[in-house]
């Protein structure tokens, strides 16, 4: 009888331990949601009240692995939302890791995070504030100044293979936003643009953010999420760029393009060759001068595309003009936006000189 009992207690230990174990694997399972799963650390940007984490965080089944933050305090998200207890509470539940207070721009330098690194950090729909109409320059510009300080940041709190994600909407006016450019100034590079579709997170729910209707959904119409990585090539690129200014004889420190003290896009200075004579002598100086150091890619390729049919002027004038607003503002924060039009005065006498100078081509013809 005892011999029998061993030989059942001897099956019965084994198939236990089994199935025990195979619980186990379960439990760690990866689960997925889209373009995320629950063995990616993920920091979540810019919350608004926090319903897009518990999405994720309800999809895992824990949310451990989550990071989610906002830039409202903890008192401003409860009186702002009506769910936002109710989801932080689930979240915190769930093990979920949670900032209030917290800058996109300045993100790095937070004791929570500037030790820690992801595989994703996703923005959704970043946005500035309601200041003016959204096709207006100044808020077009303080949109990219927004996204251009999240990029900056974020890129230094990235996992050697991980990812940013912007999900932003793609038709105009937040198409002016120009989301590449902004990436390609932080040494990223796009990988994929997909279709964001909100119903492919249960539960998630836009919100505008601030006013009256500020729990109210916004909108989305046609988005798209944007994956970008650190690009080497970027990187090498803007280096090289940096070794052949810091070489050049002469060169004024002033002069630098520095959009939120980031050297990685300087651009050398227009030479009058580059007008092939059509600007007199005199306007040499004026090459090495702050319109330039601002407008001086957008001369260039103005030069570049002349002739084409397929250009987009306006387009292209408009992003000039949105970009050289940022570049301008960036140098000082003291600045005040009406020394633009100061700048925007000394555009219009370089587009004077570049029509005479293309008149000048066209009766040669």
């Amino acid at each position: 009888m005892a011999n029998g009992e061993k030989e059942v207690l001897g099956e019965e230990v084994p198939a236990a331990v089994a199935e025990a174990k195979e619980e186990e694997e379960e439990e760690e399972e990866e689960k997925w949601l889209n373009h995320y799963s629950s063995s990616q650390q993920i920091l979540l940007v810019g919350e608004g009240d926090f319903s897009f984490s518990l999405c994720l965080a309800k999809a895992f089944g824990s949310a451990f692995n989550i990071v989610a933050s906002s830039l409202d305090s903890y008192d401003a998200l409860i009186s702002k939302y009506k769910q936002a207890k109710s989801n932080l509470e689930n979240l915190e539940r769930l093990g979920a890791s949670l900032l209030h207070g917290v800058d996109a721009t300045k993100m790095k330098f937070h004791p929570d995070l500037r030790m820690r690194r992801f595989d994703r950090i996703v923005f959704n729909f970043p946005h500035a504030g309601f200041h003016g109409k959204e096709d207006g320059l100044q808020l077009v510009m303080m949109h990219r100044t927004l996204v251009y300080g999240f990029l900056r940041n974020a890129r230094c709190l990235l996992r050697p293979s991980g990812e940013i994600h912007v999900n932003h909407k793609t038709t105009a006016p937040f198409n002016h936003w120009n989301i590449p450019e902004l990436a390609s100034m932080n040494s990223l590079t796009i990988i994929e643009c997909v279709d964001f579709r909100i119903e492919d997170f249960p539960g998630y729910s836009n919100k505008r953010g601030a006013g009256l209707r500020c729990d109210e959904p916004f909108p989305l119409g046609k988005s798209s999420t944007f994956k970008l990585i650190v690009s080497p090539t970027a990187a090498k690129i803007s280096e090289a760029g940096r070794h052949h200014q810091n070489s050049a004889a002469g060169r004024s420190q002033n002069l630098q393009i520095i959009p939120m003290h980031n050297r990685q896009n300087q651009q050398l200075p227009l030479s009058s060759s580059a007008f092939h004579g059509g600007i007199p002598l005199h306007h040499e100086m004026n090459t090495r001068n702050e319109c330039n150091r601002i407008f001086g890619e957008y001369l260039n390729h103005a030069m570049q595309t002349f002739g084409r049919t397929d250009f987009d002027l306006v387009r292209s004038v408009h992003e000039a003009l949105a970009l050289g607003f940022l570049r301008y503002m960036a140098t000082d924060h003291g600045r005040s936006p009406s020394g633009y039009i100061n700048i925007l005065e000394e555009l219009h006498k370089f587009t004077i000189l570049r029509r005479q100078w293309l008149q000048s081509m066209l009766s040669n013809l």
